[in-house]
């Protein structure tokens, strides 16, 4: 990704790479001044839909993309995609873990833009823990002290295995924080089952359904609380289930056309306002960065 160029980039504290790291040793306390001094933005604007990238794979130690096992290891080339993404006007933000956000405001990369921080990332992709999902990455007051707008939690529940309870608790428990600092709480859920060891999200459309109700449930209260759910069969009736805000997420499909046909479709319902992709945009099978997203705004806008 050597080629990818930028716009500009409002009051950056970092020039390249080697001056975040040389900020991070040097003066850790210019990342808490970068997050002030950063134009932010409201969630909701102008028609109402939302265009966010996703980058928090890789805290939860899933690097491959497709075919490509080693795809996200670069942190310098990840990076890359997401300014490169996020350089497109009509990209709104961004969602990632904590290290990727605080990197992306020390180059400005992140002024007049939407972020979410990523909250659960216990649940280690493979590890005999992966559905014990206890928070482990940013919390309420973290993500409001960043003025940012809203944390998203990973909500994978399997009715076979005691470790879902402690991620709906959790769950439950960073509902309520957000809401009290006026937050939006963005919950993903899925019911999830092992499959030869490994765990498999189910992604009929009764049991994305079950999950939505599940999901929606959590917290005291519902008033900040977005989806962000998968596309499936039976999308239509799928989204029957919510009155929610929701998020179409990309996955990491392996058919990119037939992934950006089905989000097209499913932009049309009442309760979506937009996508929320990562490994599709940022990593696509020619590398065009630019061109995946300006086919996915196209979509959203």
């Amino acid at each position: 990704m050597s080629d990818v160029t930028h716009t500009p980039l409002a009051r950056p504290m970092c020039a390249d790479y080697a001056a975040v790291t040389e900020v991070r040793a040097a003066d850790p306390g210019a990342v808490a001044k970068a997050w002030q001094a950063r134009s932010s933005r409201p969630t909701v604007r102008g028609d109402g839909r939302l265009m966010i990238v996703a980058a928090d794979h890789p805290a939860r130690g899933a690097l491959a993309v497709g075919a490509r096992p080693t795809a996200m290891n670069n942190r310098v080339d990840l990076l890359d995609r997401l300014r490169a993404a996020l350089a497109d006007p009509g990209v709104d933000g961004v969602l990632a873990t904590s290290d990727i956000l605080d990197d992306l405001v020390l180059l400005g990369a992140l002024e007049d833009k939407v972020v979410f921080s990523s909250f659960n990332r216990g649940g280690l992709a493979g590890s005999v823990f992966e559905l014990d999902d206890r928070m482990t990455a940013a919390t309420a007051a973290s993500t409001a002290a960043a003025r940012m707008n809203g944390g998203k939690m990973l909500c994978r529940i399997n009715l076979d295995d005691p470790g879902t309870v402690n991620t709906m608790t959790a769950c439950a428990q960073a509902v309520d924080e957000l809401a009290a600092h006026g937050l939006i709480a963005m919950v993903e859920p899925f019911m999830s089952s092992r499959v030869n060891g490994k765990v498999r999200n189910d992604l009929s459309p009764d049991a994305v359904i079950k999950s939505i109700h599940i999901g929606q449930g959590l917290g005291s209260t519902s008033a900040y609380t977005w989806m962000k759910l998968p596309v499936v069969d039976e999308m239509d009736r799928v989204m029957e289930a919510t009155t929610m805000p929701t998020l179409l997420l990309g996955g990491d499909p392996t058919d990119a056309d037939e992934a950006f046909a089905s989000w097209e479709k499913a932009l049309g319902l009442p309760s979506v306002r937009g996508l929320i992709v990562g490994r599709t945009l940022l990593y696509p099978s020619n590398d065009d960065v630019a061109a995946a997203v300006a086919t996915a705004v196209a979509m959203v806008r």
